[in-house]
């Protein structure tokens, strides 16, 4: 993704679902239903000029369709996190939901926000397949884990050699998605160069290095503070009056803060900077897992140093 080049004046918001796209157009003031079929987008977008700014949201992958016309035809896009436009509907006190409101709305959030809105850019296909990989073993090793817990549980003996065998498949296919993970970091020589970057990192290894690589494509494109706050681990204040509350982390990629965890377990051992670094706060009389969040931060901060200078997407 990249900064806004120009200013829009024409804003068209779109509601993304399986089968149609329903569009309102700010120029127009018109809504209308499209089918979510390339041919038809694409003749959409050739409609358009660089004027307008076209804004969705994430929807699954539904939205792959639009915003591949869109980049086709040069069109400036934006596809938007689903619970902020949520929340600036909800700003208006609007509590119906329909997909023209969706649209209208979008178009409206395009408007308000167009100057701090990142522009979509073609994506790279090496690092869309090593994303799907990476999400695929998670998904693989957390019902790993449930089988686990379900193998020992009381009563679950009658249901032991079906669940032993599902655990052998599961084991096999996280092994061979692990292989292609690793094959691909290998292969891909600008996917290889930045692991290379991050496995030099004492504490990240091949798993922590993949998932960076795969879920926070910005890394190495944002100041330290975008990169703690979209890893979820900025400490927000929590003031107000007099009172001044403990601040805490919240918000970001929840899975890159459960690899950084794995990874900040090691760094607390193994990395002699952020090692003296947690047993200082430790015994400073910070809790345990206050000073672990603040090895994570420290990682993604070093890790965002590292690759900044190899950086090919700006913010």
């Amino acid at each position: 993704m990249s900064s806004p080049a120009m200013p829009a004046s024409r804003f068209i918001g779109c509601d993304v679902g399986k089968t149609s796209v329903v569009v309102f157009d700010s120029a127009a003031n018109k809504t209308r239903t499209l089918a979510n079929e390339y041919a038809v987008l694409n003749a959409f977008a050739e409609e358009l000029d660089e004027s307008c700014l076209v804004v969705c949201e994430a929807t699954g992958g539904y939205e792959d369709l639009l915003l591949d016309a869109l980049l086709s035809n040069a069109i400036p896009a934006h596809r938007a996190d689903a619970r902020k436009v949520k929340a600036f509907i909800r700003s208006f006190g609007i509590l119906g939901k329909t997909d023209a409101i969706d649209a209208r709305a979008l178009a409206r959030y395009a408007q308000e926000r167009e100057s701090k809105l990142v522009r979509w850019r073609t994506r790279d296909p090496d690092r869309e397949a090593l994303q799907s990989l990476v999400l695929t073993r998670r998904d693989l090793v957390q019902q790993q884990l449930a089988f686990n817990n379900r193998l020992v549980a009381p009563g679950s003996e009658p249901s032991h050699p079906f669940i032993v065998n599902l655990l052998a498949c599961l084991n096999r296919q996280i092994q061979d998605i692990e292989a292609k993970i690793t094959e691909i970091l290998k292969t891909v020589q600008q996917l290889k160069q930045t692991a290379k970057i991050l496995k030099a990192i004492p504490g990240v290894g091949v798993k922590t290095a993949a998932a960076l690589i795969a879920l926070m494509p910005e890394l190495g494109a944002l100041n330290r503070r975008q990169a703690a706050s979209l890893a979820g681990l900025a400490p927000h204040p929590n003031q107000s009056g007099a009172s001044d509350a403990y601040r805490r982390v919240r918000g970001g990629r929840a899975e890159i803060k459960r690899v950084l965890f794995m990874a900040a377990l090691s760094a607390t051992k193994h990395h002699p900077t952020l090692s003296t670094f947690y047993q200082k706060l430790v015994a400073n009389g910070k809790k345990k897992l206050v000073a672990i969040t603040a090895v994570m931060r420290k990682l993604i901060v070093i890790a965002n140093a590292k690759l900044r200078p190899f950086a090919t997407q700006a913010i």
